[in-house]
């Protein structure tokens, strides 16, 4: 991991940054310079980094933004979430220019990622941070061989991101989907509304297999879209977590947080002299440099700045001035491909099928004129409801979520 905050000035004037950070974030601990003594980052190395960039010196931020391992159908579908990600200086890559993403992740490379995803970077690298006492039985083992992550564990520790219990901050054990979804679900500040359904009936054929007080906290993550099941309609709590399998929870965690880098407006126009023309929603309109090798989304493919088209609605990230990352929102998006449809209203009736479980559902909308219509949709096989299904009686407020003209979750209010 002493990797990982290396940085490197080249000629003293460029700077060599993987994946948009001053740092190859989350570099093996068996890469290129480790002596597995725990030398962390310089700290005079980013001294040189604040001053050539605040004494205004021209230099050339080089981001990488894609991988040429990111190849198979088993990872090529994270591309645009990696790439998000490293926009946002939140998940990077290795210094030998690879992602790596088929391994596994440790514990400490997730913490640090969701402490970067919710703004946190600057506090967590700060010197009262870096410095701080941890009273964990490992903090000793953590300063001697990661340095570097003091200051984001204390962060961490600061933002409930540890439960009262745990007494060990284990950076080296591998980060599992269970222990994954509730740091995710603690870094979108949703404790309570975890704790308030922790008696949710999860619609996983291993559901049994989570403990009953992370209930709560997986039924938040699939209200929230973040995570959801396998094919054969498994969790699988304690399968670790690929590199690939945390860059698109942590990006459906952060499409959810604030972000105030970013800018989202409408295509006005097309690309003309590398500037891309945006009207935001308060009618600003402005013009964005691409960068040459900015990141382009649309409908889970990379295209070219040509393809994009007036009238998309866009997402645009910056860095140095330039574009180096844009999703055109307005594309079918993660989410949309996971829900087709959701619809609201008062409970009215429900049918069972042949096995006694819920096989349709009808509920009461209220139109625009005033009137009510009742609407009736088939259930899913496995479904997935949310709150006390005991008070699912006449006149309560639903949520249905839905896929394949399926009803696969319902959400009590």
């Amino acid at each position: 991991m002493n990797n990982t905050f290396k940085k490197t000035m080249i000629s003293g004037l460029t700077l060599a940054m993987v994946l948009g950070g001053s740092t190859a974030a989350f570099a093996d601990g068996k890469g290129k310079g480790n002596d597995d003594k725990g030398k962390g980052r310089d700290d005079n190395d980013r001294s040189k980094y604040e001053t050539t960039v605040k004494g205004n010196i021209d230099v050339n931020l080089n981001i990488k933004l894609s991988f040429d391992d990111l190849k198979g159908k088993d990872v090529e579908w994270a591309q645009r979430y990696i790439a998000s990600l490293a926009s946002k200086r939140v998940f990077e890559g290795y210094e030998d220019g690879t992602f790596q993403p088929r391994k596994t992740i440790s514990r400490i490379e997730a913490l640090t990622a969701a402490v970067r995803l919710m703004g946190l970077r600057d506090q967590a690298e700060s010197a009262d941070a870096t410095q701080a006492n941890l009273n964990f039985k490992d903090a000793d083992k953590l300063k001697q061989k990661y340095p570097w992550a003091v200051g984001y564990v204390a962060v961490a520790l600061q933002n409930d991101l540890f439960s009262e219990s745990e007494d060990m901050v284990q950076p080296e054990k591998e980060a599992d989907r269970l222990w994954a979804t509730t740091l995710l679900v603690k870094a979108m500040k949703l404790q309570d509304e975890a704790k308030s359904k922790m008696n949710a009936k999860l619609p996983f054929k291993d559901a049994k297999q989570i403990p009953a007080g992370s209930v709560g906290y997986v039924a938040v993550a699939i209200e929230h879209n973040l995570v959801d099941g396998y094919e054969d309609n498994t969790f699988r709590p304690n399968k670790p977590v690929t590199r690939a399998e945390l860059a698109a929870l942590l990006d459906r965690t952060g499409s959810q947080l604030p972000d105030n880098a970013s800018i989202k407006g409408t295509v006005t126009g097309t690309v003309y002299n590398n500037l891309l023309t945006v009207k935001t929603s308060n009618n600003e309109t402005l013009s964005v440099e691409l960068d040459p090798n900015a990141f382009i989304f649309r409908n889970g493919l990379k295209v070219t700045a040509g393809e994009l088209q007036t009238s998309d609605k866009v997402l645009i990230r910056t860095y140095g001035g330039k574009a180096i990352y844009v999703e055109v929102l307005n594309a079918s998006n993660d989410q949309q491909q996971r829900v087709d449809f959701t619809a609201t209203g008062t409970f009215n009736s429900y049918t069972l099928n042949s096995k006694g479980e819920i096989g349709s559902i009808s509920i009461n909308q209220q139109q625009a004129s005033g009137s009510v219509t009742t609407a009736v949709y088939n259930v899913a096989s496995e479904l997935y409801i949310s709150g006390d299904v005991s008070q699912l009686t006449q006149g309560r407020q639903l949520e249905l979520r839905g896929k394949d003209q399926l009803v696969h979750t319902i959400i009590i209010k």
